[in-house]
């Protein structure tokens, strides 16, 4: 007998008539990742998180059966694909393919290495983090990011400390804070602070305490030019700027001398931390309230953020008077999809304004706007009304944008049929914006209200807008990926069009699947009443030689640890130092559709669902496996029977396959009498 005979035989014998055994469970594993940060302090985080409150923190979470969603913070999609699993402590985003625990969200939403995401964790739950002490040569040659969150720290206390305990930060910059009515609070809650009127205050400072003049210039601190360093802020009251979980990125920096001839205000430049374009100031303070309230506040400065804040509303950001992105608008959907546009009584700065509202539109944004008295802002207007008077002012005299731009347009018109014409241009093109067609319809009735023309005009025009608009759009986007079913399938013909290869490997990830996801699950056997699932899935899935790498990686692992005598399941495997391995063990343990509890509890009936049936399934995608394993091995000896002329290794080619098939159709026989879920 050949080969490829003896090893169906021992196929057979191997994958069919073997008796299970048990085996005691005990062991540990040591996390890698252990930097600076010691395991207890890693392990105390791990314990305390809720997933669902981290995520929480960025994103709007709604919940969807036993797991919650939301649009992810990682895509531009119209429709919710990112999901939250609190019994795994997991999320998957379907649309970019991110996935993972919470600290690997935080790593994620926030650019964070993974010591600064287990720092902001252990900030949040409360956690003394255990490292040990290092000198400042030490902290300044860790990871280049980590060395810029910590200089851009050390800079924002300086600054601090130069406002509050130096007499010229007391007596210019505090008093300025002061002339604005800001509270001693207020100053603390933002950060607010002062540089000195010195060309090297701050350097001489940084050099003093050990930090290199290169980082201070690649966090944007200092200035080289013409063979000279200097600091980038002088005389200038500070503003911190912060991403989202509270951490200082770059900086703002108003003058307050009338014989400067700098520009009113400057910030950092970009660097590796601060991309402006994907920064809304105040949105670390602000991003709570906003969730609460189901609504974003949008003003220009600065000053109307704090001062909203002082007054009690909190729920504000601003765009810090560069325009809006479309990153910043993304930023604001994550918390709420309600956004409402505060305007100075300015008409000139209105008009300006306006260049940023059909990116809200289109970014899927309830937008609404309104325009405060004439000479005042957002600052001034809320230190004057108060939290209760602000809001019901807003609340009155705000518009849905459409309309709000309308009339702003409109006024400046005039009998100008030119212009009118302009106008209406304009404000089909805003209206084009907007993804649903039905807000489109209602729109476009109001404005030929409102602009006094005929509705069939301004659907023309708007029509020739989305036509020209499909026209620029590209032709070979790439097809969206196909993803695998999340439960086995039932019938084997829905795949024998397919490359046996690729089969193949759709049954490896279903037998993994099933691994990964119930692992330490028990199942009664005839052999054992009480076995783990990983112990039998391993038996029947001895011999078997995973073709994909990640999944050989991920079977190699319950292995290993079921010889230490530890049950382990997909969870364990989310520390696992291969990338690779945790991103596949969370595609395996999200599931994108959940049965509704309606089914049973409404209407009465019963779904049978895959965790019922955890033996013939683990069973059933085994088997699957082998059989394709065995058709694979089928066609590659038929293909070499073509091409032999040999009468030798004719007989023995057909001896293996005539062996194979006998194998295949033993196996096809189990499969028919298998029953699944």
């Amino acid at each position: 007998m050949s080969r490829v005979a003896n090893w169906a035989e021992s196929a057979w014998n191997s994958w069919f008539r073997k008796d299970c055994h048990h085996r005691s469970f005990l062991g540990n594993f040591a996390i890698p990742f252990l930097f600076m940060i010691h395991p207890s302090t890693i392990d105390e985080i791990k314990n305390r998180i809720d997933i669902v409150e981290v995520v929480g923190d960025f994103v709007t979470l709604k919940r969807s059966g036993s797991s919650y969603k939301a649009l992810s913070p990682f895509s531009n999609e119209k429709t919710p694909s990112f999901y939250v699993v609190p019994s795994k402590g997991i999320f998957k985003d379907f649309s970019s393919g991110k996935g993972g625990d919470a600290i690997t969200f935080v790593m994620e939403v926030d650019g964070l290495s993974y010591v600064e995401a287990l720092k902001y964790l252990a900030g949040k739950y409360g956690i003394e983090i255990v490292e040990e002490k290092q000198s400042d040569e030490a902290l300044i040659a860790q990871n280049k990011r980590e060395s810029l969150f910590i200089v851009l720290n050390f800079a924002k206390e300086y600054f601090e400390d130069v406002l509050h305990n130096s007499e010229e930060g007391k007596s210019i910059g505090l008093s300025y804070f002061k002339e604005r009515d800001f509270t001693d609070e207020t100053v603390k809650k933002f950060e607010l602070g002062y540089s000195k009127e010195l060309w090297d205050g701050l350097l001489n400072e940084a050099v003093n305490k050990g930090y290199k003049k290169e980082l201070l210039s690649e966090a944007g601190l200092i200035v080289d030019k013409d063979n000279k360093t200097y600091d980038r802020f002088r005389s200038r009251v500070m503003f911190p700027i912060h991403n989202v979980s509270g951490k200082t990125i770059a900086f703002g920096g108003r003058k307050l001398s009338s014989t400067d001839k700098s520009a009113k205000y400057i910030n950092s430049p970009e660097t590796e931390l601060y991309f402006k374009s994907k920064v809304l100031y105040g949105m670390y303070q602000g991003k709570n309230a906003i969730r609460k309230d189901d609504n974003c506040y949008l003003v220009e400065g600065y000053t109307d953020v704090i001062s909203m804040h002082q007054a009690g509303i909190e729920n504000v950001v601003s765009s810090s008077g560069t325009a809006l992105t479309e990153d910043q608008v993304k930023l604001i959907r994550r918390y709420s999809e309600n956004v409402t546009v505060i305007f100075d009584g300015d008409q000139a700065g209105i008009k300006a304004s306006m260049r940023g509202i059909d990116l809200l539109l289109e970014g899927d944004l309830n937008v609404r706007a309104v325009a405060l008295p004439d000479g005042e802002d957002p600052d001034s207007y809320a230190r004057q009304l108060g939290a209760a008077g602000f809001r019901d002012y807003v609340a009155e005299e705000s518009q849905d944008i459409i309309r709000f731009k309308t009339k702003v347009l409109l006024d400046e018109t005039g009998n100008d049929p030119v212009k009118k014409a302009g106008v209406i241009k304009d404000i089909v093109s805003s209206i084009t914006k907007i993804n649903d067609p039905v807000k489109r319809t209602v729109y476009i009735k109001e404005c030929s209200d409102l602009l006094g023309i005929a509705e069939s005009v301004l659907i023309s025009e708007q029509n020739k807008i989305l036509i020209e608009n499909r026209k620029g759009q590209k032709k070979d986007d790439p097809p969206m990926p196909l993803e695998m079913p999340p439960f086995p399938m039932e019938q084997d013909e829905l795949v024998d069009s397919l490359d046996i290869s690729k089969i193949i490997e759709f049954q490896e990830r279903e037998s993994v699947r099933v691994l990964v996801n119930y692992g330490k699950n028990k199942i009664q056997t005839r052999e054992l009443q009480d076995q783990y699932l990983i112990d039998y899935f391993l038996n029947e899935a001895d011999e078997i030689q995973f073709t994909n790498e990640t999944y050989r990686k991920i079977v190699e692992v319950f292995q290993k640890k079921l010889r230490e005598g530890e049950v382990i399941d997909g969870e364990f495997l989310l520390n696992h130092e291969d990338e690779d391995v945790r991103k596949t063990v969370i595609d395996l343990s999200a599931e994108k559709y959940e049965i509704s509890q309606n089914w049973s509890e409404k209407y009465q009936i019963h779904v049978p669902r895959e965790i019922e049936f955890l033996k013939d399934v683990t069973y059933s995608n085994v088997l699957r496996l082998k059989f394709r394993i065995v058709q694979q091995l089928i066609q590659e000896e038929t293909e070499k029977l073509k091409h032999t002329t040999n009468e030798v290794e004719v007989d023995e080619l057909l001896d293996d396959i005539n062996e194979l098939k006998k194998v295949s159709v033993e196996i096809a026989k189990i499969l028919g009498n298998v029953l699944v879920g």
